[in-house]
């Protein structure tokens, strides 16, 4: 069986949703729901077609897939997918409202 991962782009993006726990509880409740179900199901969100990628996704994290979890209240998380034959890792990009 293929162990299923969430984490973050960069240490910067983790520290976020760390803070965000103090910040706004709500939104931490929603980014933990979004960790949860990506852990079951890293597919659950929209894949984004290449023509909509931003370029700095493409040139900052060389990424060769991208995804969008809608969140409550206009909120949307983006990931990525990372996969090899032992491991699904989703890799989070970062959060933000509409």
């Amino acid at each position: 069986m293929t162990e299923i991962f969430v984490g973050f782009i960069d240490e910067k993006t983790k520290k976020e949703y760390e803070n965000s726990k103090k910040e706004d509880a709500n939104l931490f409740k929603l980014l933990e729901r979004a960790t949860d179900d990506l852990k079951i199901n890293p597919e659950i969100g929209i894949k984004i077609p290449k023509r909509l990628w931003p370029k700095e996704y493409v040139k900052k994290y060389k990424i060769n897939n991208l995804w969008k979890y809608d969140l409550p209240n206009a909120w949307r998380l983006i990931y990525t997918i990372a996969k090899d034959e032992v491991k699904i890792m989703a890799i989070i990009l970062e959060w933000m409202d509409h």
